[in-house]
């Protein structure tokens, strides 16, 4: 809903680890894409521009006449007309099965009030097409029985929540082999009053609500995030609290929240609340359970003092915690010294590779920049500019992460930027200015080298128009044209590395791959003449069918798990470290050894797997013992580096980094 602001859019030592494989084999079968590797273990990739197809999701709340309604059941794209929706402000999430996830809020439902206000989606192709799942905040169900013959499902399917919806997936399967699922909307009857987190255990078939998943009542712009198997963590503004970001955590699969936290250190606090703060995602990295909080405030104290509650967040931060969500550290990821520009245009966004590197993406609502960092958040590279022409304007950005140093950005882009007003004012149908009207798109880019700065982006438009003329960023305070809501989504497929855009648009297509929506009577709720306009909005995808991707290996050992962690929090000064370590041979060759040093000392692991490696293989080694001269510090972060020999002889070396993290996995 996004209401905060609104004013202001206008105007351990260790040494040296020796791991020596002893065990059996665990094969996992894929295609795997391979670059070639420099004599350092490094690589240049080179990407080519993606291409997508696009279609309209079903999600009709105005179809009650089928059994079930509200087009549950229906898988998109399809010929018979019916993947028709009237949602927006979606977000897409994957599992490591490579599945998609995605939901998305009625529209009619943040205007209209208490309705099932969350739509959410599956698919189990890789993108080629979704079904409508069960409604997942319905706390009456979806299903009318039998169909009541009208527009309105007396049986209903009634939910009191439906804004500003989020979704997570489980990085881990569950009990029953399942990613769990959750979606966070909040509360729209009465508005705000708290979180409602929705759980699915079995793929989507069924769902459980927490109506208070949130530790203080009176919330704004909700967002989740999943570890292990069953912990979810949400963040909010806690609007009683002055717009503190609060960050609770589950770990029974969002049953009881039970660990709370703000986002703001004791440091910090004073002058990142107190309204002058623009919430971000959150994000979690599942391989050292690290958990990231991003947003945009002031630089400093002495600086409230001359603004008060009328800043401009021209800081970028980001809240670190190393402890499982017990506390927070504060590092500033970009300060601009032009302390008139405002960053988190909808919104500041942060994601993690798979070997713990950071991007912070946000915009000044004329370009979109990017930060990168190889510390887990301490220290930042950047701000690297993303966008070119023909986007003059950038806004609403999401991005995905992929392996080290691969990342995709989306945003909503148009050519037209005048250089004094906002986007909330550019141009619409009829305009008499030449420059107009702002015809907007979906933008996406790709880096497979962001991990170096000035590489270079590919840019694509993603999508046909979809929506000319301003874009309101001032949530439910905006005066103008709020039909692209506040934010949208993307997320790449581990299996294939492939793209899938989830986004809003107002535009009357009526196509076969995008119907115009209709009522079960057969009366139009989008038509031409109403293009453009909110009764038209609806939630489409675009899934990439071509270009590079961002799953491309650099090494032939390639490394997706390093956790370091110090398991005795009694506090009395004592170590019980456990290091894990987990990869996967992606080369096309058998790896007959590999040797990890961590600054120079050797420990001895125990691995799951025996040499050789084969190609497809994954090995994983454990141990809690490290020897008497390692010297341990929790937030410490150490660099290692791995050696693979191959069966021809060859060496391959790779660099990676592992911070001592305060139990931060423990009963995951």
């Amino acid at each position: 809903m996004d209401i905060e602001r609104k004013f202001r859019n206008h105007t351990v030592t260790i040494l040296l680890v020796l791991l020596t494989l002893t065990s059996g084999v665990f094969i996992a079968s894929k295609a795997i894409p391979q670059a070639s590797a420099s004599s350092n273990g490094t690589s240049t990739l080179t990407a080519t521009p993606a291409t997508f197809t696009n279609y309209e999701l079903a999600g009709n709340p105005f179809a009650t006449t089928t059994n079930p309604p509200f087009s549950v059941g229906v898988n998109c794209p399809n010929s018979a007309g019916t993947c028709q929706n009237t949602e927006g402000e979606p977000a897409i999430r994957a599992d490591r099965a490579g599945n998609f996830y995605g939901s998305s809020e009625n529209v009619f439902c943040v205007i209209g009030g208490q309705c099932g206000g969350t739509f959410a989606w599956k698919s189990i192709d890789g993108g080629n097409s979704f079904t409508t799942l069960k409604l997942p905040n319905s706390v009456s169900g979806t299903v009318c029985n039998p169909p009541t013959g009208s527009d309105h499902c007396a049986s209903t399917g009634l939910s009191p929540a439906g804004g500003d919806t989020d979704i997570a997936v489980a990085p881990q399967r569950n009990a029953n082999g399942f990613f769990n699922i959750y979606v966070a909307s909040l509360q729209s009857n009465p508005p705000l009053l708290n979180v409602y987190v929705s759980t699915s255990k079995n793929g989507g078939a069924s769902w459980s609500i927490n109506p208070t998943g949130a530790s203080i009542p009176v919330d704004d712009r909700e967002w989740i995030a999943a570890d292990g198997a069953n912990k979810v963590c949400i963040s909010y503004h806690a609007t009683p609290l002055t717009n503190t970001i609060v960050v609770d955590c589950s770990q029974d699969a969002g049953l009881t929240f039970t660990t709370h936290a703000s986002a703001f250190d004791p440091t910090h606090i004073a002058f990142l609340a107190g309204f002058n703060n623009v919430i971000g995602n959150l994000a979690i990295d599942p391989s050292n359970h690290v958990i990231y909080q991003v947003f945009s405030s002031i630089d400093n104290a002495v600086e409230l003092a001359s603004c008060t509650a009328f800043c401009h967040v021209h800081t970028v931060w980001i809240a670190v915690s190393i402890d499982g969500g017990n506390t927070f550290t504060d590092y500033e990821v970009y300060n601009n010294p032009n302390t008139n520009v405002d960053y988190g245009h909808q919104f500041i966004n942060v994601s993690v590779d798979s070997a713990g590197n950071l991007y912070v993406v946000y915009n000044d609502n004329h370009n979109m920049f990017y930060s990168f960092s190889k510390t887990f958040g301490q220290t930042w590279s950047g701000p690297y500019q993303v966008n070119k022409l023909p986007s003059a304007t950038a806004i609403f950005p999401w991005s995905a992460a992929g392996n080290a140093g691969q990342l995709d950005i989306v945003w909503y882009g148009t050519s037209y930027y005048d250089g004094v007003n906002p986007p909330d004012s550019y141009p619409g149908i009829g305009t008499t200015n030449p420059a107009g009207p702002a015809a907007w798109y979906v933008y996406f880019s790709q880096n497979l080298n962001a991990l170096t700065p000035g590489s270079s982006w590919t840019q694509v438009q993603a999508s046909a128009i979809i929506h000319y003329g301003g874009v309101c960023e001032s949530g439910v305070t905006c005066t103008g044209n709020r039909d692209l809501l506040d934010d949208f989504g993307i997320a790449a497929s581990p299996t294939t590395g492939k793209a899938a855009i989830i986004y809003t648009s107002d535009q009357f297509v009526n196509s076969a791959a995008e119907p115009a929506t209709k009522r079960s009577s057969g009366s139009a709720v989008c038509s031409s003449s109403l293009s453009n306009s909110v009764d038209c909005s609806h939630t489409n995808i675009a899934i990439q069918t071509g270009g590079s991707t961002i799953n491309q290996k650099h090494h032939h050992f390639e490394v997706d798990e390093e956790d370091l962690e110090e398991t005795d929090l009694s506090g009395d000064g004592g170590h019980s470290p456990d290091f894990k370590m987990q990869g996967e041979n992606t080369g096309n060759t058998a790896i007959t050894s590999i040797s990890v040093q961590v600054s120079g000392l050797p420990v001895t692991m125990t691995w799951s797997n025996a040499f050789p490696l084969l190609p497809g293989q994954v090995a994983s080694a454990e141990t809690t013992t490290l020897p008497l001269g390692l010297v341990l510090a929790v937030g410490n972060i150490y660099p290692v580096t791995i050696t693979a020999t191959l069966a021809d002889g060859t060496t391959e070396t790779q660099k990676t980094s592992a911070i001592y993290t305060l139990g931060a996995g423990l009963g995951l």
